[in-house]
C-alpha cells in the first residue's frame, strides 16, 4: 500500500489532536518548493537535518565528558537522538505532530560549540561586543545561513514552524530570541514538548554518565527523593552493589516515571485551558508543556545535586579551564593573523566581518578538532 503525501497529510487530519499543527497547514518555506510527492514538509525537513555536516559534528561535541574521555559517554549527537525519542513518545501520547517534534530535537543542538557549555561562554564573553553568542541562535543561523546544500539558496529553507520550534527553544540553559517569530505567542506544542524531552534527557542521562564515571556515588544521592523512588521501585537497597544492569533499570525507570508524569501533566493543563487550536494555544499566558508542581520539585533537588558534585566536579572543571582556553587562544590567534583561517572562510571576511568569521568557524568545530588545531598553531613541534 502506497501512502503519498497528500494521504499522509489526510491521516494527520484523522489523528492528531485539534490544537497540533498539521503539516499541510504549515506557513511553507522562505523559497518556494515543490514539495515530495511521499513525504510531509516537516518528513522532509527532519531529513534535511540528518544529512548535514552539523549533525554528523555533534558526534565528536561535548555533553559533559569529552570525547576522548570514554566511549560511553553521551555526547551532543547521541543526546540529541535521545531527545528526539522521548519527544516523539510524548508527542504520539497527546496527539501532537510527532514529525514536527523529532525535527525540532534533531536541529535543537546543531550551534553548540566544542566543549559544550565551557565552549559556549568564553565564545559568548569574546563576543560581547559584536552581538555575543548563544548555540539557539547560531542553531538558527546553521540552517538558514551556514549549510550549503542547495544552489538557489543558503541554508536548508526549512518551514516556518520548525524554525519557529528552534527560536523558541527554552529550557533552564537555554534562552530563546524570538523577535522575527512574533515573540507575544508561546511556541507551539511541538516546540514546548521539544523543550521538555531536552531537559528530562539531559538530567536523566547526566546523572547516568556520573554515575558511570564514578564522580558520583549512590551514597551521594541517599536522600535524594528521585532516587529513592526508583530505587523502592525496582527494590534496590542502599546496600546493594551499582552494577550496569542495576543502574541501566534505574536510569529507565528515572525516565519512564519522568514521561508519564509529563504526558498526564500536559493532559490536564490543556483540559483546563480550553483551547482548541493551535492559535489559542500560542496565545495563552503560560506553557501547557510542563511536569507536575511535585515532580518539579524533586526535578530541581536532583538538578541541584548535579550541579554541586557532577558539573563542578573539580575534573569536569579543570576540562572546562583547559577547553576555555584551548578557545580563547584560537579565537585570539585567528584574529591576530586570519591568513591561517581556512580559505573558504577567508572568503566571508568582507561578508560578515573577521570576528563573526572566527566565531563561525571556532563554533564548528569538534572537541578534537579544536584540540588538534591547538596544537597545530602553539606547538612548535606539530605539523601544521
Amino acid at each position: 500500500m502506497l501512502f503519498t503525501r497528500h494521504q499522509l497529510e489526510e491521516l494527520e487530519d484523522q489523528n492528531l489532536a485539534p490544537y497540533a499543527i498539521r503539516s499541510k497547514d504549515s506557513k511553507g518555506r522562505k523559497h518556494p518548493e515543490d514539495e515530495p510527492d511521499y513525504r510531509t514538509v516537516f518528513q522532509r525537513d527532519r531529513d534535511r537535518i540528518l544529512h548535514t555536516t552539523a549533525f554528523r559534528r555533534l558526534e565528536y561535541k561535548t555533553q559533559v565528558f569529552i570525547n576522548y574521555e570514554g566511549d560511553y559517554y553521551r555526547t551532543r549527537l547521541t543526546h540529541t537522538l535521545e531527545v528526539a525519542q522521548i519527544g516523539r513518545s510524548v508527542a504520539r501520547a497527546l496527539g501532537a505532530n510527532e514529525d514536527l517534534v523529532e525535527t525540532i530535537c534533531l536541529a535543537h543542538d546543531l550551534g553548540h560549540p566544542p566543549f559544550g557549555h565551557s565552549g559556549e561562554r568564553v565564545l559568548a564573553r569574546l563576543m560581547v561586543d559584536h552581538g555575543g553568542f548563544n548555540h539557539n541562535r547560531h542553531s538558527f543561523h546553521i540552517v538558514t545561513e551556514i549549510e550549503s546544500r542547495y544552489p538557489e539558496f543558503n541554508g536548508l529553507n526549512l518551514t516556518w514552524e520548525v524554525l519557529e520550534g528552534m527560536v523558541k527553544h527554552e529550557t533552564e540553559y537555554d534562552v530563546s530570541d524570538a523577535q522575527d517569530f512574533d515573540p507575544k505567542l508561546r511556541g507551539h506544542l511541538e516546540a514546548q514538548i521539544t523543550n521538555a524531552a531536552d531537559e528530562l534527557a539531559y538530567t536523566a542521562h547526566d546523572l547516568d554518565d556520573g554515575l558511570r564515571s564514578g564522580l558520583i556515588t549512590p551514597d551521594q544521592l541517599a536522600g535524594i527523593s528521585l532516587w529513592e523512588v526508583i530505587n523502592e521501585s525496582i527494590g534496590r537497597r542502599r546496600s546493594d552493589d551499582l552494577d550496569d544492569l542495576s543502574r541501566h533499570r534505574l536510569i529507565r525507570r528515572l525516565i519512564g516515571i519522568e514521561v508519564t508524569d509529563l504526558i498526564q501533566s500536559i493532559d490536564r493543563m490543556i483540559r483546563r485551558s480550553g483551547i482548541r487550536t493551535v492559535e489559542e494555544l500560542q496565545q495563552l499566558p503560560y506553557n501547557v508543556v510542563g511536569v507536575s508542581e511535585d515532580m518539579h520539585r524533586r526535578n530541581r533537588e536532583l538538578k541541584d545535586f548535579l550541579y554541586k558534585h557532577l558539573y563542578n566536579h573539580y575534573r569536569v572543571m579543570r576540562m572546562a579551564v583547559k577547553a576555555e582556553r584551548i578557545v580563547e587562544n584560537l579565537f585570539n590567534a585567528y584574529l591576530a593573523e586570519p591568513a591561517i583561517l581556512p580559505h573558504q572562510y577567508q572568503d566571508t571576511i568582507d561578508k560578515i566581518g573577521l570576528e563573526h568569521t572566527v566565531c563561525d568557524y571556532i563554533a564548528g568545530m569538534t572537541d578534537r578538532y579544536a584540540i588538534d588545531e591547538h596544537q597545530k598553531i602553539f606547538n612548535p613541534e606539530t605539523l601544521p
